[in-house]
């Protein structure tokens, strides 16, 4: 059988790892590109693409965005900004998906956050809502459902996602009603992640690996590519980059027979 493969990738807005000053390091996106060809994927799907601004402003055209489309020959691509909101944090925001093959269907969904107050430079906060972004693409002749997502990150303030199922729960809703052949990929901020995977392995999905770390600053696994039966992983790594605080997740798949 022919196989295809899939990269997930959290590229941090383009900058880059340095253990010594990670939060100085200079932004790259000559290293993103880099990473995203060594793979050589079918199916990419990426978050935090772009750097939010100050007071929530969303620049149009997304730039990150832009220019991977434009340097990225022979895919073709969409973007989504999660709501915009002035109380965003100077982190990474938005979802891309990029495919060889057309896209079609493109929907986005809102994931609200609740009003859990934190700190940040002496400032009383509140989280902003997340996103989830879907599109169909077709493999080898058959129709592929992508969905990309990126949740909270409950961990850092001091609470977590079982205790605030909300967003975890209208992701479990999409899969739910996903019967065809479906890909789920992203940064679920989850440390504690074997409620994740056995809450979505509920809904017909399971994750090709939850043993090795995708990030650099704590050993947590919060990046995964889930799938339902339709589609069998028949392999796959986690590659530690220098262009993220990320690591790279690649799997290749095939379509189960029957």
């Amino acid at each position: 059988m022919s196989r295809f493969r899939v990269l997930q990738f959290n590229m941090q807005f383009g900058q880059i790892w340095d253990e010594r000053h990670p939060d100085r390091a200079p932004v790259r996106l000559d290293a993103t590109l880099e990473e995203i060809r060594r793979h050589d994927a079918d199916i990419v799907f990426l978050q935090e693409v772009e750097q939010a601004r100050p007071g929530g402003v969303q620049a149009e055209p997304p730039p990150n965005f832009t220019r991977l489309k434009a340097e990225l020959a022979g895919y073709h691509a969409a973007f989504g900004y999660p709501k915009a909101d002035p109380r965003e944090l100077p982190f990474g925001i938005g979802l891309a998906i990029f495919s060889r093959a057309p896209l079609r269907d493109l929907k986005r969904l809102g994931l609200p956050s609740p009003p859990i107050e934190f700190e940040f430079h002496g400032r009383k906060l509140t989280p902003t809502d997340r996103l989830l972004m879907s599109a169909t693409t077709t493999v080898q002749g058959r129709e592929v459902r992508l969905i990309n997502t990126h949740l909270l990150a409950f961990f850092m303030l001091g609470t977590s996602s079982a205790t605030n199922p909300a967003q975890r729960s209208l992701v479990a809703e999409q899969l739910a009603a996903s019967a065809g052949p479906t890909l789920l990929a992203g940064d679920f901020n989850v440390s504690g992640h074997a409620s994740l995977v056995d809450q979505f392995a509920a809904c017909g999905f399971k994750t090709v690996q939850d043993r090795e770390p995708t990030w650099r600053r704590r050993p947590f696994v919060l990046d995964h590519i889930f799938h339902n039966a339709p589609l069998r992983c028949v392999g796959h790594s986690v590659n530690p980059s220098p262009a993220s605080d990320h690591h790279a997740l690649v799997a290749d798949f095939e379509f189960a027979a029957g």
